[in-house]
This record gives C-alpha cells, structure tokens and sequence, in this order.
C-alpha cells in the first residue's frame, strides 16, 4: 500500500510541476461532476445505506426485545371436571347443624368447572434477550461484510465511470482539435484557390487547375462537416455522462501524455487492492462464515425471559391478579432429517464456486493489466512516430508551397503536400489521445483511488 501511495504522490507532483494550472483542470472538474450526477451511482449509494441499514438490525439482535402481549377469552363448552364439593361436605354439614341444633351449615351443590377460561385476559411486558445464539454472530459477520461488498461495487462503478468521462472527453478533445487542423488546411486551399484563379486570370494556368483547387476546398468543407458532427456527438456524450443537458457546452482543455506520469504506471504490477479482487475476497469470506455457522447448528441456544403482567376473571386487577416470571428457554436439535449435514454441503460447495471465480478474477486483471501495458507500449511507438511523420510533412509542405508560389512546383505536388501535412496532424493528434485512453485504462486498473 505504501508502493501505491508514493505512486500517486509521484504523479500528482509530475501532474503539478508540469502545468500548476492543470491541477484542477477542466477533466477533473468533469469528473467530479459526474461522479456526483450520476444516476446509477446514486442507485448504487442507495444499496449500499439498505445494507448498512440490514447491519444495524444483525447487531440490534443482541440487545433486550421488550413487548407488551394481551390476550382476552371468552369461552363455553368444552371438556370439564366434575368437583362433588356437596357430596363431601353435605354430610359433615348436616352433623354440624344437629350438634348445633341450629342450620349455619347449608347444604352445597356439586360443582362442574369447564377447562376453557372464560371471561379471562391476561395482559404482560415481556422482556427478551438471547444468552447463547450463535447464529446471530455469524449473521453480524455476514451482514458487515455484505456492507463491504456494497462499498466495494460503488468503488468499481466510480472506476468505471471516471475512466469512461476520460475516454470520452479525449475523443472530445480529438474531434476538436480535428476541427482546428482542417480549419488550417481549409485556409490553405482557400488560399491556394484564389493564387490559382489570379494565375488563370493572368494567362498563366489552365481551367482545369481552378477546377482542381476548387474540389480541393470542397472536400476539405466534407470533412470540416464530418468532424464538426463527431465533436458534437462526442460532446453529447460528455453531458450523458455527466448527466447534465445534452447540448451544454463542453469546453476543450489541451491534454498531453506525460511520459514521466507514463513510466510510473508502467512500472506498477500491484493488483491486491483493486476493488474487483477485495470484492471476490469479501464474497469468499462471507461463505467461510456461512461454511462455520452451518457446522455449528449443534450448539444450543439460550435465551431468558422475564414477565410482568396481570391475569384475572372478570377484568380483576389486584394482588392476585398481578404476577412476574423469570425464565430460560433451551434448545439444541437432535435429529432434523439431515438438513443440517445438507446444509453444510450447500456451504462447502458455495465456497468451492467462489474460489474458482476468485482464481478467474486474478487471471483476467493480470490479463488485462498485461494487455494494457502492451497497447500503452505500441501507442507511445506510434505517437513517436507521427510526431516525426508530421516533422517531416511539415517541412515538406513548406518547401512545396514556396515552390508552388514561385512556379518551381505544379498544383498536384501542392496538393498532395497539403494532403500528407494534414493527415500527419491529424494522426498526431489521434496517437496523443490514444495513449491517454490507453493510460486511462491502466489507471482504471491500478489505482486504489476512491474518488
């Protein structure tokens, strides 16, 4: 991790020195914008709080449940026991009475009480709380981990999306400067157009010459057209991804590779803090967990419980009617039909799925990271060499045109030195912002940057 860090600081201070104005430029700005009016990243942030939400209630479980429970019953029928109160009492009653000689002893009924309570209630605040439950630790331990897989999904979608407003600025900035190129050579010919009419109203050309340098200034107006239109879509782009209205202005800043910056990257190898692998590792951990609370399915659960209540006929509320209870509740499974053994079998093959795809993750980062390298590589290559194919365009344009002008040099050798100086601008341009969307690329898998 320290690798990373001085690896960032290196390019912010390269970034820095190289253009102090640049520190916070017009990309950043875009960037930041669209990390925050992004709607699935919105959608993301939102699952990620559902998730913290799902965590507070794992640890909630932990603490005391208090409830209040009521219930009230009217009841008729129904078994009953027979109580013969009169047949036992009766006699004694009678004896009483002639020893007496008076009647203080009356003669009672037998009784037949039903079973159901009638005109009962009983009301109480029960208070819960478990002892012994390990299936609320490990479920804790999946919840907090499951937060992380959320953190770790919105970290691979602001990835994603700061490297696609990259890209897409860059093809921006490639129409644009596209634009200024042909905008050159479209004052070339204009130019050319009207020294070949002066010739021609002069009686020193030929119609066939005007002709040409009029077709001239028309496909260069094509494609002055042509790349007007792809600028414009590119910028469309920009805003979609910005998520702001599709014809905002999108404001051209110059962006060139820096090589130092470049160099940096390409030494970096490091792919264990990229938010894809801790995601693979935190899904692995999640179904160890899982693995470990389906071995312990035999580990008994305790919990207590405590009552305060009333319960009484008639709606009595006194002394008698009132009450507490203190208790435990104990259980541990004996024999379910193997579910428990299925259950752990389910797990161990959940485990085996991820680390098969935990091996595949690694296999493609790297894969992508070498592929990556490879293009930045052949890029720089090819950028090197249109600068040196627009060096030379360049000087042989200019020599043409003064011997054009001077009449050393004929109108097709003209064009076709105008034509060589154009497309070696244009590829300049195309190879520069090739190699930062291939860089871009690579910082998409290299940085540990959160945004």
């Amino acid at each position: 991790m320290n690798k990373k860090f001085q690896l960032s600081f290196l390019i912010a201070l390269l970034t820095l020195s190289a253009n102090p104005l640049k520190a916070q430029g017009i990309l950043d700005q875009y960037i930041e914008i669209g990390l925050e009016n992004n709607l699935v990243l919105k959608e993301k942030s939102i699952e990620l709080d559902r998730s913290l939400l799902a965590l507070k209630d794992a640890k909630s479980y932990f603490l005391p449940a208090v409830g209040f429970e009521a219930s009230y019953t009217l009841a008729a029928g129904g078994r009953t026991i027979d109580i013969p109160i009169g047949d036992l009492l009766n006699p004694v009653y009678s004896t009483l009475n002639q020893l007496t000689g008076g009647n203080n002893f009356p003669q009672l009924e037998n009784v037949s009480e039903q079973f159901l309570p009638d005109n009962f209630y009983d009301a109480r605040v029960r208070a819960t709380m478990p002892i012994i439950n390990t299936d609320l630790s490990y479920q804790k331990k999946i919840r907090q981990n499951q937060v992380l897989l959320s953190e770790y999904e919105v970290q691979v979608y602001k990835a994603t999306l700061v490297q696609d407003i990259k890209i897409a600025y860059y093809n921006f900035c490639v129409a644009h400067t596209a634009i200024e190129v042909i905008q050159t050579s479209e004052a070339l010919v204009q130019q050319n157009l009207r020294d070949t009419r002066i010739l021609y109203e002069n009686g020193k050309g030929l119609p066939s010459a005007v002709l040409r340098a009029e077709s001239e200034v028309e496909n260069i107006r094509a494609l002055l057209i042509d790349a007007e239109n792809k600028k414009q879509n590119a910028a469309n782009y920009v805003n979609f991804l910005l998520n702001r209205p599709i014809q905002e202005e999108v404001i051209f800043e110059l962006q060139e590779p820096l090589e130092a910056e470049i160099a940096l990257w390409l030494e970096e190898e490091d792919l264990s803090f990229r938010p894809e692998v801790l995601q693979i590792q935190t899904a692995e951990r999640i179904q160890e967990t899982a693995l470990q609370a389906s071995k312990n399915y035999w580990v008994p659960k305790v919990n207590a419980f405590g009552d305060l209540g009333s319960q009484a006929f008639d709606w009595a509320f006194d002394e008698k009617s009132r009450y507490a209870l203190l208790g435990l509740n104990f259980s541990i499974p004996i024999y379910q039909g193997s579910r428990n053994q299925n259950q752990i079998k389910r797990s161990e093959l959940g485990l085996k799925t991820i680390q098969y795809q935990k091996e595949l993750v690694n296999n493609q980062l790297n894969l992508q990271l070498q592929l990556t390298k490879n293009e930045i590589n052949t890029n720089l290559s090819a950028l090197r060499s249109a600068e040196k194919k627009l060096e030379s365009s360049a000087a042989y344009f200019r020599l043409v045109e003064r011997g054009f002008r001077e009449g050393a040099n004929s109108l097709i050798e003209f064009i076709d030195g105008r034509s060589q100086f154009t497309q070696a601008s244009l590829q300049k341009t195309i190879a520069s912002y090739n190699v930062l969307k291939s860089l871009a690329a690579l910082e998409r898998q290299l940085s540990t940057e959160t945004y």
